[in-house]
């Protein structure tokens, strides 16, 4: 999974700040251009990191049911007038339980694209 979300920020205007998870959600912490809209954001890295995982680990789509790596929904929220960086990233690592929870990447250098 990271090494899928690390290589868009090869080919994409996104940047991964945070990349954390518990038993069966995923959470980024991310930073992109303005004219990407959320849901581009939100299909960009399912398309991507679901296609990747299952090509190299094929087993994992027939052990899932239905063969869907992520659910349909997805939740976004932005840095700006009601919400701060702090605040995102405290909504990120309050999410799950504290024993489930596990970061798998984090840097704090932001980057102008």
């Amino acid at each position: 999974m990271k090494q899928s979300c690390l290589s868009i920020e090869d080919r994409y205007e996104i940047q991964f700040i945070e990349i954390e998870s518990d038993k069966n959600h995923v959470h980024f912490l991310l930073q992109s251009v303005p004219t990407y809209s959320p849901s581009k954001i939100a299909r960009t890295i399912k398309s991507i990191t679901d296609r990747e995982i299952f090509s190299q680990a094929p087993g994992v789509k027939r052990a899932l049911w239905g063969g869907c790596f992520w659910g349909s929904g997805f939740y976004i929220n932005t840095v700006g007038q009601y919400a701060n960086e702090e605040i995102i990233a405290n909504y990120v690592k309050n999410q799950g339980k504290e024993e489930e929870y596990k970061s798998l990447y984090k840097t704090k250098q932001l980057r102008f694209f």
